[in-house]
């Protein structure tokens, strides 16, 4: 079992702020989880018993609207931690995680993460800045969401996994997403996210095989208007 003090991942989130010996309490408390692409973490109204700390792969957070249609709100990634809101504010969850490939995540129980949050300030304080900032991020999106047109939208949406997430061996983006998963994180129907990404294509923008993309021009995908 990896302990926590002598993880990587930590220094990418609020768990950076815990001292050595409250890092070793946790190791000895928290489970290391496989989880397989498709498989889901959470879902949306489920009791929140613990947080997510992710040490590998990629998941897709979304919401589901009232006519029965997912919108994707967030990626996670590598030393994300997840389902810390629910838990300070005694709600259940808001979202649903989904694996997009094979990860690896630590369970750590809800009574080590309120422990700590009683017991040192440094580490509260660090998590509600993270929440301030997936507050603006929210802001940001709503904005988004009524400003710019679709393709504009689906630009930036290619770009952002091209800067958070890199490319392959073959310069195809490392996250895979379906056209349905696109169409959600820019709220459009499916059809036209692949007709959009058809047009991209015939600009010399990106080029595709299957579900991958890879990015021809960036600086033309930052043009997009």
């Amino acid at each position: 079992m990896s302990r926590c003090d002598q993880c990587i991942v930590k220094q990418f989130n609020s768990l950076k702020a815990l001292t050595k010996d409250e890092l070793l309490r946790i190791s000895n408390c928290k489970v290391t989880k496989t989880i397989k692409r498709g498989e889901v973490i959470f879902s949306e109204g489920d009791k929140m018993n613990g947080v997510y700390c992710v040490k590998d792969g990629i998941c897709k957070l979304s919401k589901l609207s009232e006519n029965g249609k997912d919108q994707i709100v967030k990626l996670n990634f590598k030393g994300d931690i997840m389902g810390h809101r629910s838990i300070i504010g005694e709600e259940t969850a808001n979202l649903t995680a989904i694996a997009l490939n094979d990860m690896e995540v630590c369970f750590i129980p809800k009574s080590e993460i309120l422990n700590d949050l009683e017991k040192n300030p440094n580490f509260s304080l660090d998590i509600l800045k993270q929440m301030a900032h997936d507050l603006k991020d929210s802001d940001d999106t709503i904005v988004n969401m009524a400003q710019k047109s679709v393709r504009k939208r689906l630009a930036d949406a290619l770009l952002y996994m091209h800067t958070n997430f890199g490319v392959d061996e073959d310069h195809f983006l490392n996250v895979v997403l379906s056209r349905e998963d696109y169409a959600n994180i820019v709220g459009t129907a499916t059809e036209s996210a692949i007709r959009i990404l058809s047009q991209f294509k015939t600009e010399g923008l990106i080029s595709t095989s299957g579900k991958q993309i890879k990015i021809k021009n960036i600086e033309g995908l930052k043009r997009v208007e």
